[in-house]
Order: structure tokens, then sequence, then C-alpha cells
């Protein structure tokens, strides 16, 4: 890309997101990013073409993150449960960060009439969901997830994705950061069993026929 040399792509791109987030797609200008960059508008055109072009490797860089993010969370304990109660925890404080929040960037993009006329814009918004159902997906197909969950990983992968898109909207409404954690952590009650006290030795156990 021509020009792309004269300046800190990966600053470029982390101000242009942020403005983006705050924005949004569509009422985000070219000037805004050049304001926000300190790069000249002529310039930005000339390396990138748009404010779509932009956008598209923003949006790149934000994914990669989310989606090493949401596997760390998932990777951080054995336990099933908790591991999800970890992955929407930082996904509520992900989304309730700033002041005024400035919630979830995905969501607020697939909200967007741009989203439904750029073929580009689909396919990175599909890619970061069918991203982020493969991590979930793993993380619940071991033998101690499968042994207590109350659905397929496949059906639970799904829940847990949709749910997050969920939680976004819920975000933007209530601005309630200890509401979406109980509405989080009723979900993940209901995906699983509850778990059944062992029988302590000796303890007689008597029929009621």
């Amino acid at each position: 890309m021509a020009g792309v040399r004269r300046f800190d792509e990966g600053e470029i791109l982390a101000e242009a997101l942020d403005v983006f987030w705050r924005k949004g797609l569509s009422a985000t200008t070219m000037q805004d990013i050049a304001q926000a960059t300190g790069v000249l508008r002529g310039s930005l055109y000339n390396a990138y073409g748009g404010k779509e072009e932009i956008f598209l490797l923003a949006f790149d860089a934000y994914a990669g993150r989310f989606l090493a993010g949401a596997r760390k969370a998932l990777e951080s304990t054995p336990d099933p449960e908790q591991a999800l109660r970890t992955l929407f925890g930082a996904a509520i404080a992900s989304m309730t960060r700033g002041s005024p929040a400035r919630g979830c960037l995905s969501t607020k993009t697939a909200t967007e009439p741009a989203a439904l006329d750029d073929p580009r814009l689909q396919a990175r918004l599909r890619g970061l969901l069918d991203g982020l159902r493969g991590i979930v997906l793993a993380a619940l197909s071991t033998d101690a997830a499968r042994a207590r969950l109350a659905v397929t990983p496949e059906e639970a992968a799904d829940l847990v994705v949709t749910f997050t898109r969920g939680l976004a909207v819920m975000e933007r409404v209530y601005q309630d950061a200890g509401h979406l954690e109980r509405i989080a952590a009723a979900l993940v009650r209901t995906l699983f069993r509850e778990r059944r006290r062992p029988v302590q030795s000796g303890t007689k156990i008597t029929s009621t026929q």
C-alpha cells in the first residue's frame, strides 16, 4: 500500500478502531480518523483507499485479540462451568469498559445498515462468530464437560455464542454490569446438570417402597 510506511500502521489501526467503536462505522468519517490518528486524510486515502478498508484491517486485528482472549478465558481452568463464567466475565468487562461504556464492537457493527450491503463485512462478522463457536465447542467437548452438560457440546456452543450477542444488547439497554453477570450466571446453571453429592460411607439408603 502506497504511503503505509510513513507511519506506524499498528497505531493508526488502533486509533481508528477506537473511533469506529465509539461512533460506529456509518457515522465515522475519514476526517474523524485523520483527527484521531494525526495523519492527513490524503495520506490515509493513498494508503488505504477509504474508511471501509481501514475498518476491515482494524477489525481483523480486533478479532484476533478477541478470539485469543476467549481461548485464554476458557483454558484458564479445567472446570467447564467456571471456564464459561470466566468467558462471560471477560466479555462483560470489555463491553462495559469506558465512560460511557463502549459496548460490543461486533454486535454494534452487525446492526448497522452497512453490514447488510458489504459482503466483506459480513464475512468478517461471521468469521468472528464462527471462530468463537469453535473455541467454545472445543472447551465443552472434553469428557468432563460432556458428563455434566444438559445439552450437546454443539448445542451449548451455539447457545453461548448467541447469548454473548444478547448480552451486548442488554448492556446497551440497562447499562448495569451486575445485571449482566446475574443473567450469565443463570445461563451457566441452565447448561449444566446439578452435581450429585457423593453418598458418605456408612450412610444407609432406605427405600420408600
